[in-house]
């Protein structure tokens, strides 16, 4: 199984790296616009396979799509990076261009590929891709759900001081950090429901921090974080192509689920081999759902940027 990583920066050789010593596909190939860049990182990963035991091969190449050809998905990262007291809105003009283009040129040589989004602002560059491309809704994947529900469960694990992957929890709504959604409801610590342990104003802030864990980071680093987005795409990939069938919050389009439509944001996915299997239909509450229609909007109100672009 062969992977495309647009885009090698932290992030995407991350994520290349991530895919190769967890064994996830036999090809990552990376590719970058800055000359020899993807081909450096490619060459650095490959010196690590004798070490740390993996097959796959890893390859680099500076905008040569013709070695991405039969890919069996292409993560797309390419884009600028949040800067410290940038909106994700502004980056939506210079990201827009570059996603398109890529998409584009992914799928003269890898028609059938499967897409994942990373590029932010996620919702909307994944709504664009699938606008643009005019592929069906289950081969067009935003990842931001998959690293908000990361970010949840480790300030769960945190709270409780119990190990992380005994804690289950999921985020939904749009990849932002006034629009993501925890729900706290739903998250347990292996089967007991994490209300009935922590208290309520620790809940709270638990799900306080998770909302701008993106942007704690950003100040942290001085630029967007990658180890976590980087670990969260692999886990998303591994899901397509081992047909997993795991559910993962993605961003994806929606035909009437959840009340919404002609919209892509986070909602609970069934993710295979096909990429979206299905969309799991949750019960909200009245107020869970009062929620999400808000985070709806403010996706919405974003995605009129492309107003232009998808004319």
């Amino acid at each position: 199984m062969k992977v495309t990583i647009v885009g090698a920066g932290n992030v995407g050789a991350t994520c290349a790296d991530a895919i190769a010593t967890k064994h996830i596909a036999s090809e990552v190939v990376l590719l970058d616009i800055k000359e020899g860049f993807a081909e450096g990182k490619a060459l650095d990963m490959m010196q690590t396979a004798t070490t740390l035991g993996f097959n796959t091969k890893i390859v680099g190449t500076t905008n040569d799509y013709t070695k991405t050809t039969n890919s069996n998905v292409v993560v797309i990262t390419s884009g600028i990076p949040r800067k410290p007291g940038m909106t994700r809105e502004e980056l939506i003009g210079i990201n827009a261009g570059i996603v398109q283009s890529v998409a584009d040129n992914i799928l003269v040589h890898s028609p059938d590929a499967i897409i994942v989004v990373v590029s932010n602002p996620m919702d909307t560059m994944t709504y664009l891709t699938l606008k643009k491309t005019g592929l069906p809704k289950n081969r067009i994947i935003g990842m931001g759900g998959a690293l908000d529900s990361s970010r949840f469960k480790t300030y769960l694990s945190q709270a409780l001081d119990k190990p992380a992957n005994d804690i289950h929890g999921m985020v939904i709504g749009g990849h932002g950090d006034t629009t993501m959604i925890p729900l706290t409801r739903f998250a347990s610590y292996n089967g007991i429901p994490v209300s009935t342990i922590l208290e309520a104003d620790v809940l709270n802030q638990v799900a306080a921090d998770t909302m701008v864990g993106g942007a704690t980071l950003t100040k942290l680093l001085g630029t967007s974080a990658w180890y976590a987005p980087g670990a969260s795409v692999a886990y998303l990939v591994d899901s397509i192509l081992n047909d997993q069938k795991r559910i993962i919050p993605c961003s994806v389009f929606l035909e009437g689920e959840y009340n919404q439509k002609n919209i892509c944001i986070g909602v609970p996915c069934v993710i295979g081999r096909i990429g979206l299997e299905s969309i799991v239909n949750l019960n909200l509450t009245v107020e869970e759902q009062s929620a999400f229609d808000k985070s709806a909007a403010a996706v919405r109100n974003m995605n009129t940027a492309l107003d232009g672009i998808l004319s």
